[in-house]
């Protein structure tokens, strides 16, 4: 096979791509990957890892606050230097940075530096990067392949996504902030605006009302985290509400007004009524849109639909031999989507048997907010809207322990199961930690588990994931404490 011949060429190194190469070198297939900016992608440098970085300091300053809560006095203030809080969410991404690279060299993986554009079925065409929208952008690993031209039978888009802009609210990285802008403030602001309460907005609106910030939320619909069960959301809301977080639902920023150093938005509410809310800035957190453009698709003709490739459950587009995985091929956009969307891609390609396309009903999602959401599965209002039978339980964590121990006992756990069969349809949780518990549930549904197989498991004590199958109790009449 010619130096510049593949199996598999995978165009971005995000979760998604770097994943699906790994499995790709693992299967025997000789694997290239192309990467235009850093290596890990968004994901990895500028999201869900340095988020999660900047939302530990969080947790850590709201302890400290609450010291005195736990018996322990702390001599002086506690203060935040943003610098140093900025330095640490950024040494994590590069050192993970660093272990992408170390994982291509170890599979053997060829990465390709550079802007790919596909040219036919089977070849790419790799020419410098463009000026990345992030900054600043990695140089070039060593040993890394540059501009040519190069073939494989079978060519993978993981290109990922970028934060969705609304016209007339376009973000200028100064008052008007992306996730970008918004992960690495050169001074902490006294006050922000976040428009939209996805898992992005609240999870800055946390972090920065953690910090001191004079916070408002402004959600277009009816509740915060609108994809979450609405008992949940409406669950959260009061707990960061009792932060101090102001949150306007059913509302929109239809105009912003700047001045130097400051943003005014003009917020109107169900009604049609304005108000103005003055803040240092406005963070747009309405949504991320897939990174379709100059790509070739459509010289090619590949399908795409409201900004995103067209695929079938294994990735594959209308075009032979080339697929699409990960935020670039739709909702929902999240890293471990991502990977396990790769995984099922790669070997459908290779012929590994028994390969199932992916259940979307199953893919968990986690908003690290102060209190944690997560959730998997129906919400009670979809699992009635499809023509579930169905029984609910629920289990508060002000009756657990463990969370009393830990002073962390706000907090809900809701099951949802089909009455006829058994079968758990959703599972969703507010509070400490419900980002670690809700893989329980995700592991059950994917075993087909029943509230009966739930029941009969043993959860150590004293634990927070006892309240699991309290909440599975609760559900059929038997919860034990409380």
């Amino acid at each position: 096979m010619a130096d510049n011949a593949y199996d598999v060429i995978i165009i971005g190194s995000g979760p998604g791509g770097y994943v699906t190469a790994i499995r790709a070198a693992q299967l025997g297939l000789k694997t290239a990957i192309v990467e235009r900016e850093h290596l890990g992608g968004i994901c990895l440098n500028w999201g869900c890892i340095p988020t999660k970085a900047l939302l530990r300091s969080a947790e850590i300053m709201d302890h400290a606050n609450h010291a005195k809560s736990f018996g322990l006095t702390l001599d002086g203030t506690m203060k935040a230097d943003v610098k140093d809080v900025v330095a640490r969410s950024r040494g994590v991404s590069a050192r993970l940075n660093g272990g992408v690279g170390f994982l291509m060299k170890k599979n053997k993986i060829d990465v390709i530096w550079g802007e790919a554009k596909l040219t036919k079925p089977g070849e790419i065409v790799v020419g410098k990067p463009s000026k990345p929208a992030v900054e600043p952008q990695h140089p070039a690993p060593k040993g890394t392949k540059g501009e040519g031209i190069y073939t494989a039978k079978h060519i993978i888009v993981a290109t990922g996504a970028r934060p969705r802009a609304l016209p007339g609210i376009e973000p200028d990285g100064k008052l008007i902030w992306t996730y970008f802008e918004a992960m690495k403030p050169e001074k902490m602001p006294k006050s922000l605006v976040v428009m939209g309460s996805g898992a992005i907005g609240i999870e800055f609106a946390s972090f920065y009302r953690s910090m001191g910030v004079d916070v408002t939320v402004v959600e277009l619909m009816k509740n915060v985290m609108p994809v979450e069960d609405e008992e949940i959301s409406k669950f959260a809301r009061k707990a960061l509400e009792k932060r101090g977080l102001n949150i306007l639902t059913e509302a929109k920023v239809t105009k912003v007004d700047k001045a130097a150093n400051a943003i005014t938005a003009h917020i109107e509410d169900k009604s049609g009524k304005v108000t103005q809310i003055t803040a240092d800035h406005l963070i747009s957190a309405v949504g991320v849109q897939g990174n379709i453009e100059n790509l070739g698709l459509e010289t090619l003709g590949v399908k795409t639909d409201r900004g995103c490739i067209v695929i079938d459950g294994y990735g594959k587009t209308n075009v032979p031999g080339i697929y699409a995985i990960g935020d670039v091929a739709g909702p929902p956009m999240l890293a471990h989507k991502a990977e396990h969307e790769g995984v099922i891609c790669i070997e459908k390609i290779a012929g590994v048997p028994g390969v199932h396309p992916m259940d979307h009903r199953k893919i968990p999602g986690c908003t690290y907010c102060n209190p944690q959401v997560a959730s998997v599965g129906l919400t009670e209002a979809k699992a009635k809207e499809q023509g579930h039978d169905i029984r609910v339980g629920r289990y508060q964590f002000n009756a657990n322990g463990k969370a009393i121990a830990l002073g962390e006992d706000n907090g809900m756990i809701k099951v949802i199961f089909d009455k006829k069969t058994g079968e758990l349809l959703g599972a969703h949780m507010v509070g400490a930690e419900v980002t670690e518990l809700i893989q329980g549930f995700v592991v059950a549904m994917n075993l087909e588990t029943t509230e009966e197989d739930l029941m009969h498991t043993i959860f150590p004590h004293p634990t927070l994931s006892e309240m699991m199958k309290e909440s599975v109790l609760d559900a059929y009449g038997r919860v034990l404490n409380a």
